[in-house]
């Protein structure tokens, strides 16, 4: 029995492993439902263990053909070596194990590129393989569930832009995610983004949030943050005029498509649409603040606003040269908040009439972040 993939990769980088594959070598579909584990694929075996519910598959090989499980034959029969099944992963990163000793397993010297940073795949006939299923279509039936996990358990990897990067080498990005393949080839202005290309820029920006966050929420909002630039008219090029509230159209598009966590959903969404507003903050008048504090549900949400601040810097940093800059907007937006969120919205209510609370809550919040802002040199 052996430890392996991203479980491995994220144990040898020192990070926290969310979630733990196991690959059995030597044994039969029947000797582990005898055992208690539950199988839950057909055409390749795959289990969940009884009592920790984490999958379990047995060692396998595969070649592609004109049938079977999403046009692939699969061996697993207990002859099958640990470093076979190694070998049809993507990345050396990825196909690394741990035996029972916890020794490391590494045909392909994984262990050498996560030292250097390096991505490589396994073999040039992993990468030929997938231009093969796009090429045949194959692609366009990927079930919803497994492609959101997929990419469920790329936001959650170290670097999740290259899960993206890969989908496009190949050419499965335009088939699972059309809105983020239309990005590539459109022009941004120089002024504010030196990289013009918004597919390179929306990738930064993934690659920054990961730098700034763990949460998959923040990650995924940096992704989808621009989709509406995807959809802007040629004659508007390389402007953006009102590319938020395409943007929005596309995420909600994109969470009919895919099992999309509300989460996830509900935060790119809001960066979608306000993380211009943030990036003005300095510019905003008071009563827009709290206007913005309001659309984001702050008040009740804070954890969800603090996401959409950090979201909002990736996108800052997001660009060539701006990598490591300061973003003083985001400081500014906390300050501003703590100052409105001081204002005691029950007292308020109780020396009011009903029909003039949300006014006068209102107007007090605005004065508690004028008071704040008052005197300060704003860049």
């Amino acid at each position: 029995m052996y430890l392996v993939g991203g479980a491995v990769r994220d144990e040898r980088l020192g990070l926290p492993v969310k979630e733990r594959d196991w690959c059995i070598v030597g044994a039969t579909p029947e000797e582990l439902v005898n055992e208690g584990y539950r199988q839950v694929g057909k055409d390749f075996p795959v289990f969940l263990h009884p009592e920790t519910n984490e999958e379990y598959a047995l060692a396998r090989t595969e070649r592609k053909t004109a049938a079977g499980y999403h046009g692939f034959e699969f061996d697993t029969s207990p002859d099958v070596t640990i470093e076979e099944d190694l070998s049809r992963r993507d990345f050396t990163i990825n196909a690394l194990a741990l035996d029972d000793n916890n020794e490391l397993i590494d045909p392909f010297n994984g262990q050498q590129d996560l030292d250097k940073r390096l991505i490589r795949h396994v073999s040039e006939a992993f990468v030929d393989l997938m231009r093969q299923i796009v090429a045949n279509g194959e692609a366009d039936a990927l079930v919803p569930d497994r492609v959101w996990k997929e990419t469920e358990a790329a936001l959650a990897g170290p670097n999740p832009q290259l899960f993206f990067e890969a989908l496009r080498s190949c050419g499965a990005l335009r088939v699972v995610y059309p809105e983020v393949d239309a990005h590539f080839g459109v022009p941004q202005p120089f002024k504010w983004h030196p990289e013009i290309d918004t597919g390179m820029h929306t990738m930064m920006v993934v690659e920054q949030s990961a730098y700034l966050s763990d949460d998959i929420e923040v990650r995924f909002a940096a992704l989808v943050h621009d989709l509406g630039k995807g959809t802007t008219r040629l004659a508007e090029l390389p402007s953006h005029p009102g590319h938020e509230q395409r943007g929005k159209k596309l995420i909600n598009a994109m969470a009919d498509r895919l099992p999309l966590p509300r989460a996830c959903r509900d935060l790119g969404l809001l960066v979608a649409e306000y993380h211009t507003h943030c990036h003005r903050a300095f510019e905003l008048r008071d009563d827009t603040v709290v206007k913005l504090f309001e659309k984001v549900d702050a008040f009740r949400r804070s954890e969800r606003f603090e996401q959409f601040l950090v979201a909002c810097e990736a996108d800052a940093r997001g660009r060539t040269g701006f990598e490591h800059r300061d973003y003083p907007q985001a400081a500014h937006l906390r300050e501003a908040f703590v100052a409105a969120s001081s204002v005691d919205a029950g007292s308020i209510a109780a020396d009011t009439d009903d029909r003039k609370i949300p006014q006068a809550i209102r107007s007090a919040r605005v004065s508690a972040v004028r008071d704040v802002r008052k005197g300060r040199q704003l860049p």
